[in-house]
């Protein structure tokens, strides 16, 4: 239970105490009514003794009392009816409210704050971080102080209003006071008439209440005297008869109103009436009319504060409401009207209260000094002492010896307990085995109810020894005569004075109250006195710590005939709970939870209020969400009904946004009740801000915003740019490659430097986006904001008339008076246009996007600060189950809105976390997140995009024409267009030469691509030469091929021009989709400081499919001879294969033309040795072209440094492809110029080698370039698709880039073979610099040999054995440099099979040569061979060495050998 401010010991003396009856003339009730007051509630303040009373027992032995109270009452007659009872006890109640102010009685547990009694409920967050350590500091603790003064009032309220009744004595009138005045004429005849009424009261049938104790009643006789009106010598003349009369023991003069209550005095007289007349007794009905009431004069009584989420407010008079169903069970009613009612059954508070507030302000005792108040205390002195105590006194003697002498004992009934007690006990029935004879009754005379009369007395005067014997022999008494409620009162009175007897002799006999609770409340059908024996047992245990058994007595007597009393008591078991030794909060929790209902079944609202918000306590963040709802539904609806209007949305409010487990139909409830309280609180202040509401829930950090308009669908074959839309998810890699492009154009248009204050233009801003500066928008270009909604109910949520809010200040004003802030949507606004959605639905549990759009007509700063809509729900006809979307709900068809609140939710982004410097690192800080803050600037051009016959699919290799529409949408001209893309292999615009030329007449009949003429037919094989720059393709020295000029027409795009360029695509090389960016850049004539370009990007999609397989070799020719042999020959194998699958309808390829393309060699002829000219490549068909090539000649060399290249076409069919034009030259130099930038970091790395080694790095270089060539094989092709029974001639080309002799290259890269797994190396490789030597290969390949010698050659062997032959060895030095060349003749063929093929030879003369050749120079060594049979033989043994004649480091190496050189020697 919780703490009271009276102990167990003074309690119980307090609240049985003797009782005085008062009967006072009317002209003495008119002297005490100048002081506000009646006789008995004069006294009141001074009932209590101030000193001790001794008195002597029946054993004459002396007895102390101490604290004597006595309780003075007019006579009443008649008994309080029970609703008057009941009435009074609940207007107790509901004045005794936690007071305001004071400390609050808190236990602190760790991070656990239980604010117990206070309103303020301030529980620190986690509510519970840990149980265990809670429950043990919790045990510890001593800050326990919870006091709940409305149980006091009501408990003490209760004792004292209990009617007399018949089976005990207790609150039976033991005396009589007659008060009369000494200013009545005949006050001797008064007192007469008194005492004749008191006689009538106490004997007449007439009357059966009030009760007395005995017949012989004690009358006292009191004569009151106005001091400051009467006869002092008549009062004194008076008094002295009555002592004559009456002794000086049965009577007293009391003189009061020494003054004038009218009379001005300095004097502040203390009023001590007022607290205890604050708590009108029940018997003194009458003085409820002059009764102050000082607490409606606080201001603070009815105007609480409950602070609940951190928001204080005020509490107002409440309208209750009736609660009928279980207290954990829901309410389902879901119409608002019939929840809030506004009917107040009860009304107990509010009619006290009326009643009440005229009496406000009255003072008591007004005519009374402090001696007057000591001359009151001293009567009621000595009305005890000389009146009341001697009188019980000598009713305790009299009862004693009517027992002793009834009973037939010889010595009192005091000295003969001890043997009574102490000998065999006859064993107690049980209760439930006695008969129901609840309604036996005894005569007044009784024996058995003397000795209850003698207990009594006894327990009244604090005799407790005396009054358990007497009790505890009733007791017996009793339940022999199966007087059942006789002995329940015997055993409550017992087990009282048993506790309360000092020393302590026996334990408190629990089991005695018990009993009694279960007769009275099974058997007696008397809850009011079972109540009175819970109240009084859970005291007493409670003060013996058994809050365990207190708990469980208090519990058990709740039941449905009383919802205060249960209340009350719940709430008491629950302090119990919590004040245990090991304390159990949620048996608290739950208690006040049940406490809180019977409250609010009682109409005590504030109270029911306060038990639901101390369990809150409890509940809150443990997961356990149908409770907290219940709970928050509870405070919703208590708040609702006290006017506490914003404490009844925040808890409807919790309701909503916890992630609730309702079903649907009870989510819908609650949602339609927080929309009612919310548009109550509303419509309070209808011109204040608008509301912040909690549904949906807004995700801040999805919010995206997009600048610019949308992307227009595709037209048939227009087809428009992709650019950037919302529709688009983010990628951060795509993201990447975008910047890089953009650096890269704007680096070029800079002259190869990136402005320092360049940022990559940004269309979309998302949680992933660089947000840190404030993003550009241009004016009349709308700013779409994305905000994520998510409906967390299982009920759909309808928004209406929803758009953004937002603050705009136009440039140039500084000051806040220009800054427009947009609530509501207004019409025409001139600053900024704002989009409403008329509706938006959002079904249950759905998380749906919502695009809100803003038209900026001015240039300024713009802030969006959140989106404003009205939050409504929509009626099904088929029912909330929160599957799938309501029928029949269309946009612009919901069924109308229930009921929607009008209110705001802000868009508040948090910036990413600061991780740069230490401080950063160490504390929690977050950037700036400015995405919905844009600048609006001025106006820029607006670049539209769209491409006709853009293709989706094409071969490998496939070259097709599109166009590329440029539009100008925008009011401004746009200059400086540009394409940028990673894949400038992909696409061309065509040359400079591209514009100039016509399409020749054949091109145009054929709709080819290419630029053709009619082929020369005496050309054959034979290749036709033509030159062109790489500059007139843009790829000139330290121009980026990937940033591309857009040839507009005089550079500008006028607004609302638009302008067709054609547009040549290549199909990628590999199979497969690729994804290829196109980054548009374009600027406007006019230079703005703030956005200095602009950007449209576009992504192509394109699928490829396999077609001809491209592998080439180069090798030297072995002829030597010609006016082409000093420059030298070079044999060109190229190898095509058809692998395309027949997937796309391609029926055969036609390989129409091979050209090459170089600035030192040229294709001079095909040397195929088949005269079939047709070059048909099937399904899976492979074909070998060889080809002569030769070096240009020195005319055509002279070009070189104005990067002039050669092309020869060979051409296979009918017309020829001018391969140096458009668009076969682009894609050739796009394609070389990707390969050599994959080839480029390889030779950049030797770049960094040291000065001393430059000599050899010299000579790697002069070697290498022997081997190398510089030849590219364009090879072009038609295709023959079939496709809806139509033939279609597909074109293309491949390229193949020779590099090095002997090696075979292909038109596309091979898949490189994974490597396999090696073994983990955990050693640093050292880092030593070893220079670059040439490979074997290389240095092989320094001298050209080739042997001149006759085919056949006859010699007559019969006239001479030997045989001589003429040969000749050419030795063609390949390097540009003087080489040293041995030729060593002692080589033999040591394989055997050589041996047997070949016939062996000998060569005469010089076994070993020793020369240099100078650069390119071709040598003649005359050798000759001896033979000597006839046979055939193989000149080719001569072995060939050669160094460089400067270097001395390296050695000679072994040159290629030429090809066998079998000479026939016949016999003549």
């Amino acid at each position: 239970m919780a703490q009271c401010v009276q102990s167990v010991q003074e309690l119980i003396p307090d609240s049985f105490v003797p009782c005085v009856a008062a009967l006072c003339s009317e002209e003495a009730e008119r002297l005490t009514r100048r002081n506000h007051l009646s006789f008995a509630e004069l006294l009141k303040p001074f009932s209590r003794l101030t000193s001790e009373v001794h008195m002597r027992d029946p054993n004459n032995q002396l007895h102390i009392i101490k604290n004597l109270k006595i309780s003075v009452s007019n006579i009443v007659t008649q008994p309080p009816l029970p609703g008057a009872i009941r009435k009074h006890l609940s207007d107790v109640v509901s004045l005794s409210q936690p007071a305001e102010g004071l400390v609050a009685n808190v236990i602190t547990a760790g991070d656990y704050d239980l604010n117990i009694s206070d309103r303020s409920i301030k529980a620190s967050v986690p509510w519970y971080n840990n149980w265990k350590d809670t429950l043990m500091e919790l045990k510890e603790s001593t800050l326990y102080s919870a006091t709940t003064p409305w149980f006091e009032s009501y408990r003490e309220s209760f004792l004292q209003s209990m009617p007399a009744s018949d089976h005990e004595f207790l609150n039976h009138y033991l005396a009589c006071m007659l008060v009369a005045s000494s200013s009545e004429p005949e006050p001797v005849e008064q007192f007469l008439k008194l005492s004749q009424e008191q006689h009538r009261i106490q004997h007449s049938s007439d009357y059966s209440y009030p009760k007395w104790f005995i017949p012989n009643t004690l009358k006292y006789y009191v004569l009151l005297h106005d001091v400051s009106a009467g006869d002092e010598q008549r009062a004194d003349s008076i008094y002295e008869e009555m002592k004559q009369r009456y002794g000086t023991q049965g009577c007293y003069l009391l003189k009061i109103n020494s003054r004038t209550s009218n009379r001005s005095s300095d004097e502040q007289i203390p009023d001590p009436w007022s607290q205890y007349l604050q708590k009108n007794s029940i018997q003194n009905q009458e003085s409820y009319e002059d009764g102050p009431y000082t607490i409606a004069s606080n201001k603070n009584a009815d105007n609480s504060m409950l602070s609940l989420d951190g928001l204080d407010n005020e509490v107002k008079d409440g309208l209750p409401n009736n609660f009928k169903a279980h207290p954990l069970q829901l309410d389902q009613s879901s119409d608002p009207a019939s929840n809030f009612d506004g009917t107040d059954h009860i009304k107990s508070a509010v009619s006290l209260h009326e009643t009440k507030k005229m009496n406000t302000g009255i003072l008591h005792g007004a005519c009374l000094t402090l001696t007057d108040h000591d001359r009151i205390r001293q009567f009621i002195q000595e009305f005890t002492f000389r009146g009341l105590l001697p009188h019980v006194e000598k009713t305790i003697r009299q009862l004693n010896d009517q027992l002793i002498s009834r009973k037939g004992l010889s010595r009192s009934l005091f000295s003969a307990t001890k043997k009574w007690f102490s000998g065999s006990k006859v064993p107690e029935k049980s209760i439930n085995e006695l008969k129901n004879t609840s309604g036996l009754l005894y005569p007044p005379e009784a024996p058995e109810l003397q000795i209850r009369k003698m207990a009594d007395l006894c327990f009244l005067v604090q005799h407790y020894d005396l009054a358990y014997s007497c009790y505890h022999t009733a007791k017996k008494d009793f339940l022999n005569d199966q007087a059942m409620l006789y002995a329940a009162g015997a055993l409550e009175m017992a087990a009282v004075s048993a506790f309360l007897q000092p020393g302590a002799p026996r334990p408190y006999p629990a089991h005695y109250m018990d009993t009694a609770i279960q007769t009275y409340r099974d058997i007696c059908k008397n809850m009011v006195l079972a109540e009175r024996c819970v109240l009084l047992s859970a005291e007493i245990l409670k003060s013996q710590s058994k809050y365990s058994e207190a708990a469980a007595l208090l519990i058990r007597l709740t039941s449905e005939d009383s919802d205060l009393r249960s209340a009350l008591l719940l709430e008491q078991a629950a302090h119990c709970f919590i004040n245990m030794k090991s304390p159990m909060v949620r048996k608290f929790a739950f208690h006040m939870i049940l406490a809180g209902h019977r409250f609010s079944k009682a109409g005590q609202k504030k109270h029911a209020l306060r038990c639901y918000c101390q369990a809150m306590q409890v509940y809150k963040g443990k997961g356990w969400s149908l409770a907290e709802d219940h709970i928050n539904f509870t405070i919703g609806r208590q708040s609702f009904t006290l006017r506490q209007l914003d404490n009844a949305v925040s808890a409807f409010k919790h309701i909503l946004i916890n992630e609730s487990k309702q079903p649907a139909a009870q989510q819908g409830a609650f949602l339609r009740e927080y929309l009612y309280v919310y548009k109550n609180v509303s419509q309070l202040s209808p011109d204040g801000p608008l509301p912040q509401l909690p549904l949906p829930y807004i995700n801040s950090l999805a919010t995206r915003v997009f600048f610019g308009h949308d992307r227009r669908p595709a037209e048939g074959e227009k087809q428009a740019a992709t650019h950037i839309s919302l529709d688009q998810e983010y990628d951060s890699e795509s993201s990447q490659q975008w910047r890089e492009l953009e650096e890269q154009v704007v680096a070029v248009i800079n002259k190869g430097i990136i402005p320092s204050n360049f940022h990559p233009t940004q269309y979309c801003l998302n949680s992933y986006t660089d947000n840190s500066r404030f993003p550009l928008a241009v004016v009349e270009e709308p700013i779409t904001v994305e905000v994520a909604f998510r409906n967390p109910l299982k009920v759909p949520l309808l928004l209406t008339e929803l758009s953004l809010l937002w603050k705009f200040q136009p440039k140039g004003s500084n000051s806040k008076d220009n800054e427009e802030t947009k609530e509501l949507v207004t019409s025409g606004n001139e600053m900024i246009g704002t989009e409403v959605i008329s509706e938006f639905l959002i079904n249950s549990e759905e998380t749906k996007m919502a695009r809100l759009k803003l038209f900026p007509h001015h240039i300024g700063e713009l802030h969006i600060l959140g989106v404003v809509y009205n939050l409504g729900t929509i009626q099904s006809s088929v029912g909330l189950d929160g599957i799938g979307s309501i029928p029949g709900c269309h946009a612009g068809k919901h069924p109308a809105s229930i009921m929607s609140v009008r209110g705001r939710q802000d868009l508040e982004i948090q910036g990413p976390r600061l991780n740069n410097t230490k401080e950063e690192k160490t504390s929690i800080k977050y950037g700036p997140d400015r995405r919905l803050d844009p600048i609006i600037t001025e106006e820029m051009p607006l670049l539209e995009v769209f491409f006709i016959n853009f293709p989706t699919g094409l071969l490998c290799g496939e070259i097709r024409k599109a166009y590329v529409e440029f539009v100008n949408v925008s009011k401004c001209p746009l200059t400086g267009l540009k394409v940028v893309s990673k894949r400038p292999e992909f696409f061309t615009f065509g040359g400079n030469t591209a514009v100039l030329t016509p399409l020749s007449p054949s091109a145009s009949e054929n709709c080819s691509a290419y630029k053709t003429v009619v082929a020369d037919s005496t050309s054959g094989s034979t290749a036709l030469t033509s030159s062109a720059s790489s500059i007139d393709f843009g790829f000139g020295i330290g121009n980026q091929p990937e940033v591309i000029h857009v040839p507009l027409p005089d550079s500008v795009l006028m607004p609302g021009a638009s302008v067709q360029l054609p547009m040549w695509l290549r199909g990628p090389d590999e199979e497969g989709v690729h994804e290829i960016n196109f980054l548009f850049y374009y600027e406007s004539i006019k230079k703005q400081p703030n956005i200095c370009h602009r950007v449209l990007r576009h992504t192509a999609v394109i699928c490829t499919s396999r077609s001809l397989n491209v592998r080439a070799t180069v090798c030297r020719s072995n002829t030597l001879e010609g006016e082409e042999g000093r420059g030298g020959n070079m044999l060109v194998f190229v190898d095509v294969e058809n692998i395309n699958t027949s997937e796309a309808g391609v029926k055969e390829f036609h390989i129409v033309q091979v050209s090459s393309n170089s600035k030192h060699w040229k294709l001079q002829k095909s040397v195929n040795l088949s005269e079939n000219k047709d070059s048909k490549l099937g399904s899976r068909e492979r074909g070998k072209l060889c080809f002569k090539a030769v070096r240009c000649k020195n005319f055509e060399a002279a070009a070189q440094s104005s990067e002039k290249y050669i092309f020869a076409d060979i051409i296979f069919g009918n017309e020829q492809i001018i391969s140096s034009a458009s668009p076969c030259a682009d894609f050739f130099f796009r394609s070389l110029s990707s390969e050599l930038k994959k080839t480029h970091p390889q030779s950049s790395m030797c770049s960094s080698m040291a000065t001393e080694k430059q000599s050899s790095d010299d000579a790697v270089r002069l070697i290498k370039k022997c081997s190398e060539v510089d030849l590219n094989i364009v090879v072009l092709w038609k295709a023959y698709v079939v496709e809806d029974n139509k033939q279609l001639i597909l074109e293309g080309q491949h390229h193949v880039i020779l590099r090095t002799l002997g090696r075979e290259a292909f038109s596309f890269s091979q898949k490189q073979e994974p490597p396999e797994m090696g073994l983990l190396k955990f050693t640093r490789p050292e880092n030593t610099m070893v220079p670059t030597r040439p490979t074997v290969e290389q240095l092989s390949s320094l001298i050209k040999t080739s042997l001149q010698y006759p085919e056949s050659f006859s010699h007559p062997f019969h006239q001479k054995s030997l045989c001589l032959v003429p040969v000749t060895l050419l030795l063609s030095n390949c390097s540009q440099t003087d080489v040293d060349v041995i030729i060593d003749l002692r080589h033999k063929t040591t394989s055997p099979e050589a041996q047997e093929v070949h016939g062996s030879f000998t060569w005469l003369g010089q076994t070993q040569y020793k020369l240099q050749l100078k650069s390119q120079e071709v040598y003649n060594l005359q050798l000759k061979a001896c033979f000597v049979h006839a046979g055939v033989y193989n000149l080719g043994t001569p072995r060939v060495f050669a160094k460089l004649s400067d270097q001395v480091t390296l050695f000679e190496t072994s040159q290629q050998s030429s090809m066998p050189a079998l000479i026939i020697i016949s016999n003549v």
